[in-house]
């Protein structure tokens, strides 16, 4: 297994008592259809960590691989101006969170920062999620992921 998705593993045991069953794909899982189609489920079911930045303040809004998110969406609930969202650069997203664009889990970040819940994930039993690095992924139950993101579950869909 990949020291990165080790790492996750270890952290997500330690610090939430989570065992996280980690597939690794050597072929990657850059995209929610790549994830997709190697894990063999429908791409809605890929939780996809996605960075933003509103009003200089990084955000996690774990968004299903079928939705893109809304930035009008995230500025209001943010209680922000839209022209104040935006994609977080990947020097912000590793030194924030701890992890590189792609690999981002939905938990065990360095920083405390808020994460959103695509609300369309919560109609699945089972989402993937990234463990640490662009070729690995766990499964988890929408609730659990609820549970150990902190998640607050929202319409942020475009």
């Amino acid at each position: 297994m990949h020291e990165r998705a080790v790492e996750f593993s270890e952290r997500a045991a330690d610090e939430y008592d989570f065992d996280v069953e980690v597939h690794e794909f050597p072929e990657g899982t850059k995209t929610a259809a790549d994830a997709a189609e190697a894990i063999g489920c429908d791409v809605a079911q890929i939780a996809s960590a996605i960075a933003l930045v509103a009003a200089d303040q990084l955000v996690v809004s774990i968004t299903s691989g079928a939705n893109r998110v809304s930035h009008a969406k995230l500025a209001d609930r943010r209680g922000v101006d839209e022209t104040d969202v935006r994609m977080a650069e990947a020097d912000e997203v590793k030194e924030t969170l701890g992890w590189s664009i792609g690999g981002v889990p939905p938990f065990c970040h360095e920083t405390a920062v808020p994460v959103y819940l695509d609300e369309t994930l919560e109609g699945f039993e089972t989402v993937w999620a990234a463990a640490g690095t662009p070729e690995a992924v766990f499964p988890i139950a929408p609730d659990r992921l609820v549970d150990l993101s902190g998640a607050d579950p929202a319409d942020l869909a475009e």
